[in-house]
């Protein structure tokens, strides 16, 4: 594994329950400025073999970024951590970060 891909995944192991961070706010924390595509590349690729909290990273507005049941698959887990949604379905980041 690459050493980009492991600092990743430390961040992303970092994320406590109750918090949630923007794909490139976990890009940014593993040392990359522009490392949001690198994060969705690693969740996707890798969650569930390394037991990634993968719920709580959002995109930049705040905002679930998947689809149909694994949305709401993602904001039911979140919820259940006292994650609250504003307006447009939206996670205020400043507040859970």
């Amino acid at each position: 594994m690459q050493e980009s891909s492991k600092r990743i995944i430390e961040v992303i192991r970092g994320i406590r329950k109750g918090q949630v961070l923007s794909y490139g706010e976990v890009g940014r924390r593993a040392g990359f400025g522009n490392g949001a595509r690198m994060v969705a590349r690693i969740l996707h690729s890798s969650s569930e073999k390394r037991s990634l909290p993968w719920h709580r990273v959002v995109n930049s507005q705040g905002k679930i970024s998947l689809t149909g049941d694994a949305c709401d698959l993602q904001r039911a887990l979140l919820e259940n951590e006292g994650i609250e949604f504003g307006p447009e379905d939206s996670i205020d980041l400043g507040k859970y970060a």
